[in-house]
Parts: structure tokens; sequence; C-alpha cells
């Protein structure tokens, strides 16, 4: 999937002096790299790796004045530059300011180009030589701006600019706040920077938009129809006749010949049959090479790496069906953090989670956002499940009253299916997080638009949203528009609202709850956990006694319900979450999230094995009824 066209916004926001000025660091040119971190996407990529400058500031004059040495030191991207900082200053977020001088890796006057990031927290705004080229709002997801010709210096060294705003509003995902007692709040730890890798893309003319690839497989013994949606876009200054082709397996797709006229966009679509088909599932993560090509005039212009597998996921009498067996997966959250380079690890950390994973004999992933698109491959090729979800969480009712944050919510949805939508790994659409526990009209509006959209881009896959458990809450029909219900469960922990959960002999009667509210949605338990950080009696909350305890206890009572689709424990490793946070714990770590079964060092906790035990003693999906 290539880039979803993100709507941006430009909120102007005077800066904020955040540190002092590092020492001058001299510029360094290089030449981007031809390589990428991922394989899926087009063609013509290369890594704008090496030597990055950064300035972390007060008010700037402008770009123009960002060519000299004074005030930069040198970094490399992704970077993260409050990792390490647990200040309440180093969360609430601040100005930083990023360049790259490099030569273009070809002069030819004929070629366009466009620099894409994959991640930057959280309002940016980018200038080439000195010219504005674009502005983005958000997080997590990728988004790029075309560089003029106009703008390009052929054979020099050309200076790239992005001012980074890392400060939050209550109205952005996730949100920013404060606390009863002023502390700031905004969900886990607000990293600013660059997070995730910058690259150029090179274009002859013709480029890939969009390019969605979606088996549909009526049952487990059917042959699966692939329906392809393919926009390409026509960079030149002069229409041209554009054929695209695609294969599957083996089998050719020719999606046809359109003419495109200069500067515009042409849509392609094409389903095909294939018979027998080899499932993707996690005991047999079956992929299917399936690249295009854009040609005219007999020449390729661009391609498309792409791996993708057929499966099906349904909910069928309040089941989710993974290739029409029934799922009881075990799961872990995840999060991208690291003790040292916080939001902006590397694949050599995205491995090493997913190798937890692996061990601990999970098969579903979940986190509060779109995780990097190497870790959405692996998880493709490892057979690990992901519940795909958008930072839609805790937003306030007052904020999302304002029609435009519901717009742009729904929005981030749609732009992680644009993204995210050929990963075979994913299996619900999650539209967010703990909203309001009791939601109004306000919250039925955005749950009714998020789940049109999702369902308008991806007919195959369900929409979920992951709630609050709690027992008085009661049936709420305003989840009607949803296939899947998460249940956030901390009970035995977390006292909840006028205690309702503090007692967790009270679990096994509030799921029967749930159950009887939604018998025809699937349901799952989204989060449980519990914090652990020394030894200690098993009654004292913080032990890893605890914890082992609290695990067994939880896992043993899922056991009991036979309608449950699955369960997902909060979360693997451990990681930042924001200034003074104790999440329950007599005796917390503060900024750490404690709950993880792997710590922050990467050691595994008791627990972690308990886990393990009862993970790996689980069907996780069940055999196909018989016929």
């Amino acid at each position: 999937m290539t880039l979803p066209k993100t709507k941006t916004l430009l909120i102007a926001v005077a800066a904020l002096a955040v540190t002092a000025a590092p020492a001058a660091a001299q510029s360094v040119v290089s030449t981007p790299s031809k390589k990428t971190l991922y394989r899926n996407g087009p063609s013509g990529r290369y890594l704008m790796d090496g030597t990055w400058l950064r300035k972390l500031s007060g008010v700037q004059s402008g770009p123009q004045r960002e060519t000299g040495t004074s005030g930069w030191t040198k970094v490399t991207v992704p970077n993260a530059w409050n990792a390490g900082d647990n200040s309440d200053a180093s969360f609430a977020g601040g100005v930083g300011w990023y360049r790259k001088d490099f030569r273009f890796p070809s002069n030819s006057a004929n070629l366009s180009w466009v620099v894409r990031f994959e991640s930057v927290n959280y309002r940016s705004k980018a200038w080439l030589n000195g010219k504005p080229i674009g502005t983005n709002r958000g997080a997590y997801l990728p988004f790029e701006f075309r560089l003029p010709k106009g703008l390009i210096k052929r054979g020099k060294v050309n200076h790239l600019v992005i001012r980074v705003d890392s400060r939050r509003l209550p109205t952005d995902f996730p949100p920013a706040g404060l606390s009863a007692t002023g502390v700031p709040t905004g969900g886990w730890w607000n990293y600013g920077g660059l997070l995730r890798e910058v690259y150029l893309r090179r274009i002859n003319d013709i480029d890939f938009n969009t390019v969605v690839v979606q088996p549909n497989l009526p049952c487990a013994t059917c042959a699966a129809t692939i329906r392809y949606r393919v926009t390409v876009r026509n960079f030149g200054a002069k229409a041209r006749r554009v054929t695209v082709r695609a294969r599957f397996g083996t089998k050719g797709v020719d999606l046809g010949t359109k003419s495109v006229g200069p500067r515009r966009f042409a849509t392609y679509t094409k389903s095909v049959r294939i018979g027998n088909p080899r499932l993707w599932s996690p005991d047999r993560p079956t992929l299917y090479n399936a690249p295009l090509t854009a040609s005219s005039g007999g020449r390729t212009l661009q391609r498309y790496t792409l791996r993708t597998g057929i499966r099906s996921i349904k909910v069928v009498g309040g089941r989710l069906f993974l290739n029409g067996r029934p799922l009881n997966f075990r799961g872990v959250a995840l999060h991208e953090d690291n003790k040292v380079k916080g939001f902006a690890i590397d694949n050599a950390d995205r491995d090493q989670q997913l190798a937890w994973v692996k061990e601990l004999g999970a098969t579903m992933i979940r986190s509060h956002y779109p995780l990097h698109p190497y870790t959405q491959e692996r998880a493709d090729e490892l057979g690990i499940m992901q519940w795909s979800e958008v930072p839609v969480y805790s937003v306030r009712a007052k904020y999302l009253k304002q029609k435009l944050v519901r717009q742009l919510a729904a929005r981030e949805l749609e732009s992680d299916i644009e993204a995210n939508g050929n990963h075979p790994s994913v299996i619900v659409w999650s539209i967010g997080n703990e909203l309001s526990a009791r939601p109004g009209p306000v919250q039925g509006d955005y749950i009714a638009r998020a789940a049109k959209a999702a369902k308008a881009l991806d007919p195959t896959r369900p929409v979920g949203y992951a709630v609050a458990g709690y027992p008085s809450v009661g049936c709420q029909p305003r989840y009607g528009p949803l296939d899947v219900i998460g249940i956030n469960d901390y009970f035995g922990w977390y006292p909840g609202p006028g205690g309702q959960i503090a007692d967790r002999s009270l679990l096994s009667d509030y799921l029967d709850q749930v159950r009887a509210c939604y018998p025809n949605k699937a349901i799952v338990v989204s989060e449980f956990g519990a914090e652990a950080n020394r030894d200690g009696p098993v009654e004292e909350k913080g032990t890893f006694a605890f914890q082992q305890d609290f695990v067994n206890f939880h896992l043993g009572t899922y056991a009991q319900k036979p309608w449950l689709s699955g369960a997902i424990y909060f979360a693997l490793q451990e990681f930042r979450v924001r200034p003074n946070w104790d999440g329950n714990n007599p005796r917390p770590n503060p900024p750490i999230h404690e709950k993880g079964l792997v710590t922050f060092d990467g050691v595994r906790k008791p627990a972690f094995f308990d886990a393990q035990r009862i993970y790996r003693g689980t069907v996780q999906i069940g055999p196909a009824p018989a016929s």
C-alpha cells in the first residue's frame, strides 16, 4: 500500500524553548541510499539515511536561515529528541527542527521526486531549499510531499528542513490534557521528532497512488476472488496511455489500459478468481507474491512489490472465525518504545519484540496505533494476527462534539486501512480505545461514521472498538454498528468507579453480562494486566507473585467462556506512559508502565512463563466445522 492521502492541517503555534542550543555541527552532505527498511511498496525508494542535523529551538525566523551550521547537532533518523528525558516539560512537548543536506540520486530533469515521512509527531511543516512544500498533522501513519521541479538543485546540495511541533491539543489523537492535579496526560509518552525513517521517492511520470488487493473467500474450501483497486497518478506534463498489470502467485492479471491526463489520476479495478487457494493462518502463514507494474509506450515506469495472503475473517453467531475456524486467540499489546531510543526503534528492536511474541505462544498483537510497516510484514510472515487500532483514545465528549474532530478521527481510520489493508495478518479494524463508557449521541455518531467508512473501504474485515469494562455501564445500543467488542478487563487491579471492579470474583458474571448484551457480536478481552516490579507476597499489588496470580486467575476465567473470541495481555514489554504514572502500584517507578511481561531492560518476568504455559496449552484456532 502506498501513501494514504491524509488531509493535512496547518496549525500555527508559537515555538517553545525546550533546551539550550547544542554546539555547532558541520554540515554532512550525502546521497540517499537505494534501500528500504520494509519490502512492500513502489520502486524508486531511497532511504534518507546518514547524518541529519537537529535543533531544538525558540522562535525561528524561517527556513531561509537554516542552511548554516550554528546551533545544529548531528543525529540519525529515526530520532526522538526527548528519549530518556522523563520530565513534565519533555512530555508536554516542544518544537524541533531537522535538516538533511543531500544530493539527488539522479540529475535527470525528466524525473519527479517525492519525500515520504513514515511517522512524525505531531505537526510538521517542510521546506526544500527555503521554499515551503507541505504541512501535516498526526503521527503513526505515513505522508508525502511532492518536491516541485523548480525547487530542485540538480547536481548540487539541497536542503530539506522540517519543523516538528510535538505539543498536543485536546482534539488530537491521542489528546493532551491535564489531570486534576495539573499533571500532563495524554495516553503514552509524547516523543517528539522524526520517529520513523524518511525516504526520497523517484517517479518517472507514473506513480502508484493506492494499491488495494482484497481477497474474498466465501468458505474455507471455496475459490477466492481477489479484488483489485489500483490508482495511478501522472506526474508528467502530457497525457499517457498507462497499462497496469499484476501477478498473483503464478496467475497473470491485466488490469487494463487507460489514458491518464497530465497531473491527473486514473483508477483500475479488476476481480480475478483463484481456485484451490492456499490460505493464510497462524499455523500456516502462506503468502503470495503479488507484484504490479505500470507501463507506457512499451516501457515499465513503476513497479510495486507486494506479498499478501488469502483468508477470510468473519463474525458468525457472535464469534470470530478465521477461514471457517473459530478463534480463541491469546495475544499481547505492543508499544514502540526503547529505554535509550524512545519511540525511534529499529528493525532489530522490532524483531526482538516479535521473537518474544512467538516464544510466548501468542497469535495476536495489538497496539494503540498502527505499527511500523516492517512489524506488519513480519506479522504476515510469522503468522501473527493483528488488531489494528487508530489512536482515538480518551477524547473527551466536549471535543468529540466538534464535527471536524469526528471527521478527522474517521479519516485516521481510513488512512490506516489505505496504508495497511493489504496485510493478511490484520483481522480487525479498531476505531479507538476507551472513549466514554456510556456513549451518547456524539460518540454514537463517531462510531457509526467510522464503521461506515471502514466497511466502504474494506468490507472483508470486521470493525471493533475497545471499551473500559464496568458492570454498571449495562448494554449500549450505540455499539450497534460494530462487529467486535473489546473489553478492557482490570478486575482485581484498578478499583474502577465506585469500586465496582475491585473484586476480581465479579469478573465471570460481568463477562456473561457482556455476552448477554451483545449476543451477535464477537467479544474479545482487549486488555488485562497488573503491574509488577519487585519480589514480595502474592497478596501485595506490584509484586511478581501478584502478577503471576493475576495472569493465572484471569486466563482461567476466560477459559470458562467458550463463546470468547480471544484475550490480549497488556502489555508485552514495559514502556513509558507519563510523569507521575503509578498504574495503581503502591510502589511505582514513574513514568514506566510496568504491567509488561518483559522489563524495559529485556528481562522476562515470572508471569511471562505462566502466560506462556497457558497460551501454549490453549487451542487458539479451532477446527473447521464438519460439512
